[in-house]
């Protein structure tokens, strides 16, 4: 089995963590400096740091931000918010990011994944794709769960991973904050059309549920997560302990 990794997420507004419910109803939690170096320091495997609304807002990320980051954690991390072109990928590489995530930059612009897949290899480019269903569809949605693109949701993925991208982390907006599982019906269907790394993101309440994910659907590679883990519900060392009692493999326990 492959060894599973467990991914908190850093949603960063005006330079401060946020965390909501189906993408709404944000509140604060913490400074993202403090926060990444406790994840650092508690056994997480990667972090994702995600300037929420840079898009929306059509400014750039908050390099300052997560130069301070980058500097405080010893894991890799994933960058995502306003990346619209190969230089942002430049940018934020330079600030001390290991892998660009890409979303709302990608669905104005598609021939970004391939340009920068080119230039700095698939394993840099991560597909981030916030996903709802409307009238029975998987549909994509942009600029933070603001806009419904009306694009297919797995077409999209697909197309995304044929360009280059490296890795997906599939949101589903169904679930966030909801704390009752992750989509497990939504993941299936990405996990039986692409080859690359799955991230499941959205929906863990409890332990039992990152077992569930992996166990139902061995192909995925991780699960992210944000407020259980940021309001102390789940403490990361307790979850990988009580993953290795499921039977299930985890990095650095």
């Amino acid at each position: 089995m492959i060894t599973k990794r467990i991914i908190p997420c850093l949603d960063v507004k005006n330079g401060r963590v946020v965390k909501g419910v189906n993408f709404a109803g944000l509140r604060d939690v913490n400074s993202p400096v403090e926060l990444a170096e406790y994840y650092s320091n508690c056994g997480a495997d990667e972090l994702v740091f995600y300037d929420i609304t840079a898009s929306a807002e059509g400014r750039g990320l908050f390099t300052d931000i997560l130069r301070e980051v980058a500097s405080k954690i010893f894991i890799p991390l994933t960058v995502g918010g306003a990346i619209n072109s190969v230089e942002d990928f430049d940018r934020v590489l330079k600030c001390g990011a290991d892998k660009v995530s890409v979303n709302s930059g990608a669905i104005r612009n598609p021939q970004l994944i391939e340009a920068a897949a080119k230039r700095y290899g698939d394993q840099c480019v991560v597909l981030s794709v916030d996903v709802k269903r409307v009238d029975g569809v998987f549909r994509v949605f942009a600029k933070g769960g603001r806009e419904n693109t009306g694009m297919e949701a797995l077409e999209w993925i697909k197309n995304g991973v044929d360009s280059g991208a490296g890795e997906i982390v599939v949101n589903s907006m169904d679930t966030d904050g909801v704390k009752e599982g992750f989509d497990l019906e939504l993941l299936e269907k990405v996990c039986n059309i692409v080859s690359v790394p799955v991230i499941a993101s959205g929906g863990a309440g409890k332990m039992e549920d990152f077992s569930v994910l992996f166990k139902e659907l061995p192909k995925v590679d991780a699960g992210l997560a944000a407020s259980v883990f940021h309001f102390g519900e789940i403490k990361i060392a307790d979850l990988k302990e009580y993953l290795v009692s499921e039977g299930i493999n985890v990095r650095n326990i």
